[in-house]
């Protein structure tokens, strides 16, 4: 069964906050934006080089909005990848984006942690460094 992973759900307080940020302030593209009636909206927004989408899911209840900022128990949730880490994270940071650290190397690649304004955890990660 061919088949691919296109879209992953985040929990956020507000459709038009989520989109001001990803699309807004990171450059993602907004994929969709559709009534679904009843205040619910299909929102789906992804990197300007694709790959999977985020379903901005508005919280309906006292228990989805206890969960933003924190669905992954507190851990990195989301991993943006880039070919031009440098480039990237200077551009993030010139657009206000939050940086928990600096950036570090690790086996995988150069990697740096930021947050969204919801609170959710997010690597940006690099190709590794020559040499490393």
């Amino acid at each position: 069964m061919p088949a691919r992973i296109a879209a992953v759900t985040l929990v956020v307080p507000d459709y038009d906050a989520a989109i001001a940020f990803y699309v807004g302030r990171l450059g993602f593209t907004l994929m969709a934006d559709a009534d679904l009636g009843d205040g619910r909206r299909w929102v789906t927004v992804a990197p300007p080089g694709g790959g999977t989408a985020l379903l901005l899911a508005r919280a309906a209840d006292d228990r989805q909005r206890a969960a933003i900022g924190n669905q992954t128990g507190g851990r990195v949730g989301f991993f943006l990848q880039t070919d031009d880490f440098a480039g990237d994270h200077a551009a993030m940071v010139a657009a206000g984006i939050l940086f928990e650290e600096a950036p570090r190397t690790e086996p995988y690649g150069i990697v740096a942690v930021w947050r969204d304004p919801f609170g959710n955890r997010w690597d940006l990660i690099g190709p590794p460094r020559q040499g490393c």
